[in-house]
């Protein structure tokens, strides 16, 4: 089944005013310049969201966010709603970021959660999940990413509203990358997990994003495999020039 690819740039805690609005206007004016078939997300941190949207303002570019809090409102201090991210602007929210379970300690359940309370906001989830080094080394990859694909995604979550990104771990800003042969198989069993919670036709529609260490120069390869619907970049994405040539040698 055709599923359109989706590009999406994750600039972390990246970028202040002034290089952040410089790079999501090179960004757009680049993706006007040319015709490309896929979809386009950008994510800047929580401060850049509303200088940013006025950058991409007459672009294809949906804006997102990298995080939410699962309450509309409340004594959360420090946290953003998904009423307040709808409100800003957006469209897209990262949830569950390997950087978010680990530095930050969220589970599976709290993924979960922070996804419902998204979805009934009208937000598009971009769920993400991985193994760690260890995991791999141990043969258990597949297991690691199909338990949390059964643990942190909504029993309603469809193709309209949720995104899955696949982001090993120990690839991520390491320059390291797992095989292409390896992706694919990794990321049809995500989505035979997903067909077994969600039934068969919402699986063949979800895209399925790879992550980790992706380059103009192996994106190609990666983003061309049968289930890999598009990327979560990282470093790259804070190039305008690499983050439109991922999208290019992604139709190649």
């Amino acid at each position: 089944m055709a599923r359109k690819k989706l590009i999406a740039g994750n600039w972390k805690m990246n970028c202040l005013l002034e290089n952040g609005t410089a790079l999501a206007k090179a960004v757009a004016e680049k993706v006007k310049a040319q015709k490309y078939n896929c979809d386009f997300l950008i994510c800047p941190p929580f401060t850049l969201l509303g200088a940013v949207k006025k950058c991409l303002r007459g672009s294809k570019i949906a804006l997102g966010a990298q995080d939410v809090h699962f309450a509309e409102f409340g004594a959360h201090t420090g946290d953003i709603s998904p009423l307040m991210l709808t409100d800003i602007g957006c469209k897209y929210v990262i949830i569950g970021h390997s950087e978010r379970r680990t530095d930050h300690g969220e589970s599976n359940s709290l993924v979960k959660k922070k996804a419902i309370a998204a979805h009934q906001a009208g937000l598009i989830t971009v769920i993400c999940i991985g193994e760690t080094g260890a995991e791999r080394d141990a043969s258990k990859t597949i297991e690691v990413c199909q338990n949390e694909i059964s643990r942190s995604v909504p029993e309603n979550a469809t193709a309209q509203n949720t995104v899955i990104a696949y982001e090993p771990i120990w690839a991520i800003g390491t320059g390291k990358t797992p095989t292409a042969q390896d992706v694919q198989e990794v990321h049809a069993a995500i989505r035979s997990a997903l067909a077994k919670k969600l039934g068969k036709a919402v699986a063949d529609r979800m895209r399925i994003l790879y992550g980790g260490s992706v380059k103009p120069n192996n994106a190609a390869e990666l983003l061309t495999l049968p289930d890999v619907d598009g990327a979560l970049i990282g470093g790259a994405s804070l190039k305008a020039d690499d983050f439109v040539a991922i999208a290019a040698n992604a139709l190649k």
